[in-house]
């Protein structure tokens, strides 16, 4: 039996499949539609490509290097603001990741819970989280490493839970044949095999993290993101461009030390 609507290609008559084609025409149709009312403007966009060239001509300066020290130590604590985050996060997640899975929760009342509890840290951003610390807690670090630390739990965990569903169950029924308690079974069959897609989640999430606290500085919950903003209200190009920089630096630096270690856990 020919199915009406072929989704393989190519198809027997050579051209794409029926079905795609028009899943993509219709969804350009409807970004077409709505792109009004994002104000989504083609002859606005082009029209503001003047104004983007002569703001990234103003960056072109030569940089405040009377900053670097300071440039330095707020570097410093937007990545030891990272790199707590991400460890507090990882300790409380790879426990919670058991509740959160659907093969190792000991009840669906709790693989329910756990899951709500996880939509709930994200569905708010890193900023309305620090905009909450720092209410309670006061203008700092502080509160940027306890909003990045609420809202990668709940990626975390979910990334890891995934990684736990999709195991091998014979190993898993390997390890209970021979006797294995609840937490042993989880121990040594279901955390070895999800083991090297947990560790790259965390390096992911790692990036993510670094790019979010050097935005959390906005509210006042420490990094570079409060000097960034300075910098930019008061037109003080000299240091922005040093900014600018140093964030790609480090951004990039980071991104290629992931990159080894996940070569490496390979």
């Amino acid at each position: 039996m020919t199915r009406p609507f072929p989704l393989r290609w190519p198809t027997r008559s050579g051209l794409p499949p029926l079905a795609p084609v028009l899943t993509a025409a219709l969804l350009g149709l409807l970004l077409a539609g709505t792109a009004r009312s994002v104000e989504i403007s083609v002859g606005h966009m082009v029209a503001s490509i003047p104004r983007m060239t002569g703001f990234l001509g103003k960056i072109l300066v030569m940089p405040d290097w009377r900053y670097l020290p300071e440039l330095g130590l707020k570097l410093l604590e937007t990545l030891e603001m990272t790199f707590m985050a991400t460890v507090l996060a990882a300790l409380v997640s790879l426990p919670l990741s058991f509740l959160a899975a659907r093969n190792t929760s000991p009840a669906p009342a709790v693989f329910h819970a756990a899951r709500g509890v996880l939509s709930l840290t994200r569905a708010l951003p890193e900023m309305v989280w620090a905009l909450v610390f720092v209410s309670a807690l006061g203008l700092g670090p502080l509160p940027g490493i306890m909003a990045l630390t609420f809202v990668t739990i709940g990626f975390m965990t979910k990334f890891f839970a995934e990684a736990l569903e999709v195991v091998d169950a014979r190993p898993v029924d390997g390890v209970a044949a021979h006797g294995a308690g609840w937490l042993q079974v989880r121990t040594f069959a279901y955390l070895p095999q999800a083991w090297p897609d947990c560790v790259g989640s965390v390096m992911y999430i790692l990036d993510h993290n670094l790019r979010a606290a050097t935005l959390l500085g906005l509210v006042g919950a420490g990094g570079i993101g409060y000097d960034m903003i300075m910098s930019m209200r008061l037109f003080d190009y000299n240091r922005l461009v040093l900014i600018a920089v140093a964030v790609y630096l480090m951004v990039t630096l980071l991104d290629r030390i992931s990159d080894r270690f996940r070569a490496r856990l390979a």
